[in-house]
Formats: structure tokens, C-alpha cells, sequence
């Protein structure tokens, strides 16, 4: 037989398995891992899907199958066992890559490894309902499903959300607080620098468009609701649902931002972009370029709207704006 072959049928065959126990063979994996979580409460999960209707332990074998969910689970201090990787990276992403070694890689979210996750037997799986929920019914066959949804409220709703199921809320008090304080650090050292009522702007290139970010997520919470920056003319004018909207070079001045905070995509034909860019006279007359306030961020923070990205997005910026 095809060692290929063979073993794709063996992965089959145990989720057949699975399926036809109705995925109750997650209680006696539990009980065989020495895992304390309950199989009352493993019940619990799989029957309801909220995360408010569950209690996991946090010592139980989590495998993560959203990159919010285990930035997550690192901020109060879990390692799950296996989590996604970033699609354009195919990797874990480079901010949080150090936090995850040792964690088993389980496929970009909506396209999960399933013969990794099972593999690993975990006792529960963390997915995100707005990004991998159409896998939910396969992961329900491994193992009890907790779930959180990104389109539902802020970031530190989400953080509150995961702590109360893995009994962490302590920790995400804490976690929280100390962002507040390095908010209002920052937004300190940003008025001495900018001044009081700074207009703002977040422009990311990459190798085929500039893209202004809008006040909605992921950016626009921290620039204008965090640090209390005011949106370029403009910026509001973009729906806070979407991201981003796609622009040309030419309509930059309309905005007229005191400050432009500026990403520039990992690749050499992005950052071709912009080194055209800097060059063009229409770059160079901008308010914000002439008096030095162009702020090149790290993108992979910035973009990442958990509780971890938020938190290393503003470590960079009090870097950014602390005089040397």
C-alpha cells in the first residue's frame, strides 16, 4: 500500500470515528491526557459553542486556530499546543514568533491542517467565528469547540471574553491596565512632539497601491481612539468598516495630516514603491514629510488587532516618539 495513501486513510478513518461518537471522544482524551478539565464542561462547549458557557483549564491542551485567539492566550500567559500561521508569512507571524516555539503549526486560518490539529489531540480547539468558522463542524469532530467573534466588540472585550473561559481574568485586568498606562505615556510624549490636536493619517504601500486606513480596526483604534489623535480631512470619510481605502498619489496633500504614520509591505517590489514615492516632488511637499513627522511603524504589530498586537503597537510607538 502507498505509505501516503495509508496514512491518509488511518486520518480518515479516526474521523469517521470521531464523527460517529457525535465528538464525545473528547471526554475519555481528556481523561487519558491527565487533563482536570471537566467532561461536564467539555459537554458544554461542544453542545453550545460560547465561550461564556465554558470553563477550560488553562493547563489543558489548547490548539488555537486563529492568530487573535492564541495572541490572546500568550497575553494572559497560555502556550497553546498548536495554532495558525499567518498566510503571507506561512509561518507564525515575526512578532510573536519567539512566544510560539515548540507550538505545533496548523495551517492558515480557514485552510487548517487537519491532520495536524487531530494529531495532536487536543482538548479543546479556539477558533474566531468571523475568520475559520466555516471549519467549525470538522473541528467539532476533534475536540470541543470555544469560539469569540472579532466583529464583536473591542479588542480587550475579546481579551475579557478568553480570560473569563480559561479563568485568567485577573491577568487580563492587569494586562489591560498596563496598557492604559503606556497609552497615556505615549500620548504625552506625542503632544509635546505634534502638539495638542494633531491631525494624523496611516498610509500603507505595497508593491501595487497606497492604501489610507481608515478609523475602523485594525489601525484606527489605537491612532484615534487610543492615543487620541485627530483623523486627516478625509479619513472619516472612509467607512469604519472597512480597513482601508485604495488611493492615488496625487490626492495625499487633500488630506493635509500633521503626522503620517507609514507601513511599507516586506517585500522588495513595496518597498520599490515607496522609494519612488519619497523621491516625487508631490511626496516631498507634504506638510508632514517637510517637518519630519512621517513615522515608519511595524507593520506586523500594527496590523494585528489582539490584545498582544495592541499592546506591542504601542511599545512601538512610545519607542517611536521618545526623544533620544
Amino acid at each position: 500500500m502507498n505509505r501516503k495513501f495509508g496514512k491518509s486513510l488511518i486520518i480518515v478513518s479516526l474521523i469517521a470515528l470521531l464523527s460517529a461518537c457525535g465528538g464525545q471522544s473528547a471526554a475519555p482524551d481528556k481523561a487519558a491526557s491527565g487533563s482536570s478539565a471537566s467532561t461536564e464542561a467539555a459537554g458544554s462547549a461542544k453542545k453550545s459553542g460560547a465561550d461564556t458557557a465554558t470553563s477550560v483549564d488553562p493547563k489543558s491542551k489548547i490548539a488555537s486556530m486563529s492568530i487573535h485567539m492564541t495572541n490572546n492566550l500568550l497575553a494572559l500567559g497560555i502556550k497553546p499546543v498548536g495554532s495558525a500561521i499567518g498566510g503571507g508569512v506561512g509561518d507564525f507571524l515575526p512578532h510573536v514568533a519567539d512566544l510560539l516555539k515548540g507550538v505545533a503549526k496548523l495551517g492558515v486560518v480557514g485552510n487548517s491542517d487537519m491532520e495536524a490539529v487531530l494529531a495532536l489531540k487536543p482538548d479543546y480547539i479556539f477558533i474566531d467565528e468571523h475568520f475559520g468558522g466555516e471549519e467549525r463542524a470538522k473541528l467539532e469532530k476533534i475536540a470541543p469547540v470555544v469560539s469569540t467573534n472579532l466583529d464583536e466588540g473591542t479588542w480587550r472585550d475579546q481579551l475579557n471574553r478568553v480570560a473569563k473561559v480559561v479563568g485568567r481574568v485577573k491577568e487580563a485586568e492587569t494586562f489591560i491596565k498596563d496598557y492604559d498606562a503606556k497609552t497615556e505615556r505615549v500620548k504625552k510624549l506625542i503632544a509635546s512632539e505634534l502638539g495638542e490636536g494633531a491631525k494624523a493619517m496611516a498610509i500603507r504601500v505595497s508593491a501595487k497601491e497606497i492604501r489610507v486606513q481608515s478609523t475602523g480596526r485594525p489601525l484606527g483604534p489605537i491612532m484615534f481612539q487610543d492615543l487620541k489623535l485627530k483623523p486627516a480631512g478625509g479619513v472619516e470619510k472612509i467607512p469604519a468598516q472597512e480597513p482601508y481605502a485604495v488611493i492615488s498619489k496625487e490626492v495625499l496633500p487633500d488630506y493635509d495630516a500633521d503626522a503620517i504614520f507609514l507601513i511599507v509591505n516586506n517585500d522588495d517590489n513595496a518597498k520599490k514603491v515607496y522609494g519612488e514615492l519619497e523621491k516625487n516632488p508631490l511626496w516631498k511637499n507634504l506638510k508632514a514629510v517637510k517637518n519630519n513627522h512621517v513615522y515608519t511603524l511595524d507593520g506586523q504589530k500594527w496590523l494585528d488587532y489582539s490584545s498582544l498586537g495592541q499592546s506591542m503597537a504601542m511599545d512601538d510607538a512610545e519607542k517611536l516618539f521618545t526623544k533620544k
